[in-house]
C-alpha cells in the first residue's frame, strides 16, 4: 500500500491516480485530497458546462467529490480514474439539473441613469441558455455525455472513446444521434420563436 508521508511532495507526484484512489480506499487521509488537487480543475470547468449556473456547478462537484471518497473501494479500474471522476461529476451536475426544473430567477441589471446599459437582451441570452440547457439534459444519458464531452469541452472523439471507455465509432454514432435529437428539439430557436 502506498502510503503518502508529509514533506515528500517528489515521490507524491510520482504516484499514479489509481494508487491514490487505492490509498485512500485502505485508509490513507492525504490519498484523495492528492487525487482531487490533481484534477480540480479539469473537474470544475466540467462542471461548470455541465450546469446551469455557478452555484449548481459547485453543489453538484461538492456532492460528486463527496460520492467519489465514499465510493472510491468499488473503483474496478476498468477506466482512467480520471474518466471515473468523470463520470461522477456529470451524472451529478444531471441529477440537479433534474431536481431544479423550476426555472432560475434572473436579475434585473441596476439601470443607475434609467436606461440600458447596451443593446444586447441578456434577458433573452439567459432563455436560450436555458432553452439548450434542459434540451441537453432532455438527451439519453449516453448521447449527452458524448455531447457535452466533445461539444461542450472540445474533446476530439479519440479522447471522448478513451475518456468513456467505449470504441471511437460508438462515439461516433452516439455524438451524430445526439445531435440530431438537439436539432429537432432546438429546431423553434432558428426562427426566433
Amino acid at each position: 500500500m502506498v502510503r503518502l508521508v508529509r514533506g515528500d511532495e517528489d515521490r507524491v507526484r510520482s504516484v499514479s491516480d489509481t494508487e491514490l484512489l487505492s490509498a485512500h480506499a485502505q485508509g490513507d487521509p492525504r490519498a484523495f485530497a492528492e487525487l482531487v488537487g490533481r484534477h480540480q480543475d479539469y473537474l470544475w470547468g466540467l462542471a461548470r458546462r455541465t450546469s446551469r449556473s455557478p452555484e449548481d456547478a459547485a453543489d453538484a462537484l461538492q456532492e460528486a467529490l463527496l460520492s467519489a471518497h465514499r465510493r472510491a473501494g468499488s473503483f474496478r479500474g476498468d477506466a482512467a480514474v480520471r474518466s471515473w471522476l468523470h463520470r461522477i461529476v456529470v451524472n451529478s451536475c444531471l441529477d440537479r439539473m433534474r431536481r431544479n426544473q423550476v426555472r432560475a430567477a434572473v436579475p434585473m441589471p441596476d439601470f443607475a441613469d434609467g436606461g440600458p446599459a447596451d443593446t444586447v437582451d441578456h434577458y433573452r441570452q439567459f432563455e436560450t441558455t436555458m432553452v439548450v440547457q434542459e434540451a441537453i439534459a432532455a438527451l439519453p444519458d449516453e448521447q449527452r455525455q458524448v455531447i457535452v464531452a466533445v461539444d461542450l469541452q472540445g474533446l476530439s472523439v479519440a479522447e471522448t472513446a478513451e475518456l468513456l471507455s467505449i470504441p471511437v465509432g460508438t462515439v461516433k454514432s452516439r455524438a451524430s444521434r445526439g445531435r440530431l435529437k438537439l436539432a429537432r428539439l432546438l429546431e423553434h430557436l432558428k426562427d426566433g420563436q
